[in-house]
C-alpha cells in the first residue's frame, strides 16, 4: 500500500508500508527515471521525488502507481563496494550474547550475507545497509556512546552502518574499516549510495 503526498511545489512523497517496497520502487525509478524527475531520495518508509516544470505531480503519481514491488537485492551489474574490515568491535561479544551465536559465527554470518544500501542520512557518508543475516538483527545499545571512532562498523535492527567520522552513536560496534566513506575531493564524495551492493571482507581472510 502506497500513500502519496505533496511535498512543496515540486515534490512528491511516497509513503510505503515496508523498506523492501521503498528499495524496489527507488531501484525501478532510478533505472528508468521518469521525465522531469530531478532527484530520488529514499528513506526507511518513504521515497521523495523532486521534479521540474516539464511534468506534474499527477503524472508522477500515475507512474508510481504503475510501478510494482520487486526483489530487494540489487540487480547484476549494479556497483559493488567491498569493505575491508577487522572484527574487533567493542560490542561484538554483546552481539554474540544477544543472538546466542558464537563470536566466530557472528563474523562468518556477517561476511556471508548479501547487502545493498537502502538509504543514506544521519551524517554525510553514512549509509543504512540492508540485507544482513536476520539472525544478527540486534537492538541499539541501551546507552549510546558519546564518541564512536570514524570507520566503526556497527549493527542496529536490520541494518549495518559505518560511521564516516567520529561522533556519538548507539549502534552495536562489531568492527572497523579504513574505507573512506566521505571525501569531498572525490567526484562522488559518498562511497556508498542508495542501490550500491556491499560486501564485507575480513582483512587477512
Amino acid at each position: 500500500m502506497r500513500r502519496m503526498l505533496p511535498a512543496g511545489h515540486h515534490g512528491l512523497l511516497v509513503e510505503c508500508d515496508a523498506l523492501e517496497d521503498v528499495m524496489s520502487l527507488h531501484r525501478a525509478l532510478a533505472a528508468t527515471r521518469p521525465p522531469g524527475v530531478i532527484d530520488l531520495v529514499p528513506a526507511a518508509r518513504t521515497l521523495l521525488l523532486t521534479f521540474d516544470s516539464t511534468t506534474t505531480r499527477a503524472e508522477l503519481e500515475t507512474v508510481v502507481n504503475r510501478t510494482g514491488a520487486g526483489e530487494t537485492v540489487a540487480p547484476e551489474g549494479q556497483t559493488e563496494v567491498v569493505i575491508p574490515m577487522t572484527y574487533d568491535g567493542g560490542d561484538l561479544a554483546d552481539v554474540a550474547e544477544l543472538t546466542g551465536i558464537p563470536v566466530d559465527d557472528v563474523v562468518r554470518r556477517h561476511q556471508a550475507a548479501d547487502y545493498v544500501v537502502a538509504f543514506t542520512g544521519f551524517a554525510p557518508g553514512f549509509a543504512y545497509i540492508a540485507g544482513g543475516d536476520p539472525a544478527l538483527h540486534v537492538p541499539r545499545r541501551t546507552t549510546p556512546r558519546t564518541r564512536v571512532p570514524a570507520g566503526s562498523v556497527a549493527l542496529a535492527g536490520e541494518f549495518t552502518g559505518i560511521y564516516p567520522r567520529e561522533g556519538p552513536g548507539g549502534w552495536q560496534l562489531v568492527g572497523r574499516t579504513d574505507a573512506v566513506l566521505w571525501d569531498l575531493q572525490r567526484e562522488a564524495p559518498a562511497l556508498l549510495t542508495p542501490g550500491t551492493r556491499v560486501r564485507f571482507a575480513e582483512v587477512g581472510s
